[in-house]
């Protein structure tokens, strides 16, 4: 079995990082009851820290014509083809979570195509994907398939935006050798 790549960028300790970044750690563990390491590897950089949150937020957390499960859909499928250990694992258990389906990260975490996942659905990872892997192929073509399954030019915009930031993100997590929580794991597996 293969070890994880030895730690290079060292985790700041919570205590010394600015009050800020401190604020939001202590926040997401009194939610969630754990602090997901992203947080902690990318508190390494503050200010990019901030921008990576601050766009992350802009990008799943609004109102849109996706839903957050959906874009959690984007996240899964993307990462998968972009190898990302944390981001399958971590965005899996929110998708699960948030589709109330204890199967559907891992179903489009080993082939979107094969989900049970709505025409629609599947034709929004199909872009994402694409937008992942060969975005310089996207043409009209694509717009006018997609806004066929209902999407607006915002909703495009969103998909593509989210498959985007994910490889910046999937990339910083390989690179980092960021390692998903134990917690992630199970969440949204059994009923409680």
């Amino acid at each position: 079995m293969t070890q994880p790549a030895p730690k290079r960028f060292p985790t700041p300790a919570i205590d010394a990082l600015p009050d800020d970044i401190r604020t939001r750690l202590l926040g997401v563990q009194e939610k969630s009851g754990f602090v997901p390491n992203v947080f902690l590897t990318l508190a390494y950089r503050p200010d990019e820290f901030r921008a990576f949150f601050a766009y992350h937020d802009a990008l799943m957390e609004k109102d849109s014509g996706l839903t957050k499960a959906e874009r959690e859909m984007i996240v899964v499928a993307t990462s998968s083809a972009n190898q990302c250990q944390y981001c399958v694992i971590a965005h899996g258990a929110i998708l699960r979570i948030r589709a109330k389906n204890p199967q559907i990260s891992d179903q489009i975490a080993a082939n979107y195509r094969k989900a049970d996942i709505t025409p629609r659905q599947r034709a929004m990872l199909d872009f994402a994907m694409k937008v992942s892997a060969e975005a310089q192929l996207v043409s009209e073509a694509d717009f006018v398939g997609l806004a066929g399954h209902g999407f607006s030019d915002d909703d495009i915009w969103d998909i593509a935006a989210i498959s985007a930031f994910f490889a910046l993100s999937n990339r910083m997590a390989n690179v980092t050798a960021m390692r998903p929580n134990d917690e992630f794991y199970l969440m949204g597996r059994l009923p409680k």
